[in-house]
């Protein structure tokens, strides 16, 4: 089951305070992207936040380790009621954005070659 777009848009609303939160499909799911970085996956219609120390100290208890699609790593699976906090949401993602490594510089594509046709 796909994650539905009704879903992207309200968890987008939840982060809106945060500049520069955006989300982007990926094989019918979504990955969740602050400062370039991907922070959280939403897969059936939940939300997977990266594990990291400082996501961890922020959550507590109040979430389940799960993995997002068969052999991902582990992360968070938060819970709805952590979702509709949208100061504490906020609050995880930067934290967790802020514990994640640079993101890395995207290659520059090689160009094109153009065909020739041969006859």
């Amino acid at each position: 089951m796909a994650t539905r777009d009704d879903t992207i848009r309200f968890l987008l609303d939840q982060l809106r305070s945060l500049p520069g939160v955006r989300a982007r499909k990926m094989f019918g799911e979504y990955a969740v992207y602050l400062d370039d970085k991907v922070v959280a996956l939403v897969c059936d219609d939940q939300l997977f936040v990266k594990i990291t120390p400082a996501g961890r100290a922020l959550v507590g208890d109040r979430y389940e380790e799960g993995a997002p699609y068969p052999g991902a790593k582990p992360a968070m699976r938060l819970d709805i009621d952590e979702v509709e906090d949208d100061r504490r949401l906020c609050e995880l993602i930067r934290a967790t954005a802020s514990a994640l490594p640079p993101a890395k510089p995207r290659k520059a594509r090689a160009p094109r070659r153009r065909r020739t046709g041969s006859g």
